[in-house]
């Protein structure tokens, strides 16, 4: 019995054990088949370690590849604490090298981190500073590849393509709307360490970081320069608050050029005020556009038949008065009787006045609003403004009158030169856009092509006609004459608004404008030039802001390889009953000498000595008779 009872509890001990072992074994094979992956990734991470590689920032290229923002191969500090023997030392040695604060050196190679970036005495280094850095030897100290953004034309498109931080995220222009896709994927190289954070003598791995996607722009550097260069001449000699210029293919919505005054240098970004660096002009600013509005009014009028060109007539008589509010016309006396194409020519505001009340309030409205004025317009760029309009509730006759003449309502230039070449295209309004591609950036293949977006029909193709043929007259009849070029068709209107501030409009104080575009009968390029209160000279569009548009348009042709033609309207020299005459050039004459070579102008001199080194209008542009020639002598 006693033996029995041995036996019994052995034999329960021996199961006991047995289903012990099998739990274990099980255990084990769930361990080894279940969660080893999981068990071996958290023990991994107790050893494994990783040194950061940036991945270079997508280029940017103009449409025929030219780079506009690229980078430079620069090194960071990264140290491992775990891994230095001699934090004092090092701390010292780095410090002095950097010509930092030790305390604040000490703190990073002490940290209870596994890996800490030096920041910011330790980011993008000099190669100097980096080779003496390396020629220490210690360990865990580690110089990691990085790059800076760089941009190779420093001040040229400053605005579209913006800036990046620190550490290569995008805060402003391109830069920032297409961030997403020009942020390339970081490498590494991972390394093995004990629990102290030394380094194991294993196979290290590198993973390679890949660059962001090239993003290929709608803009022709070739004519960006031409805008770049006319704007630094126009800061030169008019000394304006802000100036801009834009060119844009009409029928594709694509931008060719844009640019603002004043600017800034990309890689030097933080030497400027915000108010500079953030404010790109040609789709932030918003102003009353004055007379290349009237485009829009006329447009409207046209595909309503409420007026026709050649044969409705209108009697100017300086003024017309709405509602108790009289509107004059910049002619004093005004033009007399003219054709409604005269009255184009003339840019009368009593005749657009006419014009809008042929119209009536909700079918002007309905135009303007099918033009996407009050709107943005979609452009892929950030920062753009939308406009003001009147509402429709709002407009009573004096509103009506004043906006079919562009004034108080308030426009971006982007929206303005979008809805012109839609009154010019055929009738298409188009989304503008500054991205042509996105293409791969080690082999360049192209991953997505941006196609033109039309958003609707604004009018017909047979109205559109009219307004080309129409606009095609002011620039040879009429007050866009500084704008034409021998043997091309150039159409275009000239603008001249008057500032508003604090609600009241500003003396002398205008926005000058010109819009143009060449091939009047089929348009290929449209420019759009606005100059802020410029200094020391007539203030008129179509003296200072249609010689402008005239250069760039001179450049588009060479550049688009557009050819002449002998279809165009011969131009007037006279304008009604001003005669105009071409204005010599007289820089270099003497005071004496220039007087004589000007008959038939007003000479107004500035500055001192007997020989003229500036004049204002230009050599060889027309200027009515009587008109004031301004001579800086030197």
């Amino acid at each position: 019995m006693f033996f029995s009872e041995i036996h019994e509890r052995i034999r329960f001990v021996f199961l006991i054990c047995i289903f012990i072992l099998i739990a274990i074994i099980i255990k084990v094979f769930y361990i080894q088949v279940f969660t080893y992956e999981k068990l071996n990734n958290l023990a991994e991470s107790l050893w494994s370690r990783e040194l950061p590689i940036k991945a270079d920032r997508g280029l940017i290229v103009d449409r025929n590849g030219e780079a506009l923002a690229s980078n430079i191969t620069t090194v960071s500090l990264v140290v491992v604490p775990g891994q230095i023997k001699d934090p004092e030392r090092v701390a010292k040695d780095l410090s002095d090298i950097l010509n930092s604060d030790y305390k604040d050196m000490l703190a990073h190679v002490t940290k209870s981190t596994s890996i800490e970036r030096v920041h910011p005495e330790g980011r993008r280094l000099d190669f100097e500073v980096a080779e003496k850095i390396n020629n220490l030897k210690y360990d865990g100290v580690y110089l990691l590849k990085e790059s800076k953004r760089y941009y190779p034309y420093e001040t040229v498109l400053s605005h579209v393509l913006g800036y990046v931080g620190i550490d290569n995220q995008g805060l402003s222009g391109i830069e920032l709307y297409y961030d997403d896709y020009l942020t390339g994927a970081d490498g590494a190289i991972k390394y093995f360490s004990d629990g102290k954070g030394n380094k194991l003598e294993l196979t290290e791995i590198y993973e390679a970081p890949t660059p962001g996607v090239t993003l290929s722009l709608t803009i022709d550097m070739r004519l960006q320069m031409a805008v770049e260069n006319e704007l630094d001449n126009v800061v030169s000699k008019y000394s304006p608050e802000q100036a801009l210029i834009m060119a844009m293919n009409p029928k594709t919505g694509e931008i060719l050029a844009m640019a603002s005054r004043p600017n800034f240098n990309n890689n030097e970004y933080q030497k400027y005020s915000n108010e500079v660096i953030n404010r790109n002009l040609p789709i932030w600013m918003t102003y009353e556009p004055g007379s290349t509005f009237k485009i829009i009014t006329l447009s409207a009028a046209l595909e309503e038949k409420t007026i026709n060109l050649f044969e409705d007539t209108f009697h100017d008589s300086g003024a017309i008065e709405v509602d108790g509010a009289v509107i004059h016309c910049w002619k004093h006396g005004g033009h007399g009787s003219q054709k409604m194409i005269e009255v184009v020519e003339n840019s009368c505001n009593p005749g657009f006045v006419k014009i809008g009340q042929t119209l009536g309030t909700d079918k002007l409205m309905s135009y303007i609003n099918n033009y996407g004025f009050g709107n943005k317009t979609g452009v892929d760029l950030n920062g753009e403004s939308s406009g003001i309009l009147f509402k429709p509730e709002n407009m009573g006759p004096v509103e009506l009158a004043t906006t079919s003449f562009g004034q108080g309502i308030s426009v971006t230039p982007l929206q303005q030169i979008r809805a012109v070449s839609a009154a010019i295209n055929g009738g298409k309004l188009y989304t503008p856009h500054i991205v042509g591609s996105f293409q791969e950036s080690e082999t360049g293949s192209i991953i997505k092509k941006v196609e033109p977006n039309i958003e609707k029909q604004v009018i017909s193709e047979e109205t559109s006609k009219l307004v080309r043929h129409a606009l095609e007259s002011v620039v040879a009849n009429g007050s866009g004459k500084n704008a034409y070029i021998e043997n091309y068709r150039v159409g275009g209107k000239t603008g001249t608004a008057q500032k508003v501030k604090d609600g009241k409009y500003m003396d002398g104080n205008y926005i000058l404008s010109f819009i143009g575009f060449l091939p009047a009968d089929d348009p290929e390029v449209i420019v759009y030039v606005a100059v802020d209160n410029p200094k020391g000279v007539t203030q008129y569009g179509g003296v200072v802001s249609a010689p402008i548009a005239k250069s760039v348009l001179t450049s588009a042709i060479d550049i688009l390889d557009i050819e002449p033609s002998k279809e165009g309207m011969p131009r007037e020299y006279t304008w009604l009953d001003i005669k105009y005459l071409k204005l010599p050039n007289v820089v270099g004459m003497t005071k004496d000498e220039a007087k004589k070579t000007l008959q038939g102008f007003k000479i107004e001199y500035s500055g001192a000595g007997d020989k003229v080194i500036y004049q204002t209008p230009n050599a060889d542009f027309y200027a009515p008779e009587g008109e004031t020639i301004k001579l800086l002598l030197g």
